[in-house]
């Protein structure tokens, strides 16, 4: 599991058939504490109605994604499987932080 926020949605004109009425957003890993993360940017297959700003839990198993989106035999990689309300470390919320994000 990763946490993640949503930076904009993916579309595909042209794509594996696993795809199709699948709702693609791009995401950019982050830190518990929020911070960037060496990890680049990548593509997940929304489970929640997740939009653009949303802080996301991810799964990032293949195996247990394809069983999420119900194709054992799909290349999809990694789902939107929560939005995240609040996030406490040792005590002090960092999301929402007060200061926004």
């Amino acid at each position: 599991m990763k946490i993640g926020k949503v930076i904009g949605t993916v579309v595909t004109p042209v794509q594996h058939p696993s795809y199709d009425g699948q709702r693609l957003l791009a995401v950019r890993p982050v830190a518990p504490d929020l911070s960037p993360t060496q990890d680049r940017m990548f593509t997940a297959v929304d489970r929640c109605q997740a939009g653009v700003g949303d802080i996301v839990l991810l799964m990032a198993e293949g195996s247990s994604v394809r069983e999420i989106v119900g194709d054992s035999e799909a290349p999809i990689r990694t789902a939107v499987v929560g939005v995240i309300d609040e996030i406490s470390l040792h005590g002090q919320i960092v999301y929402p932080a007060l200061n926004g994000f």
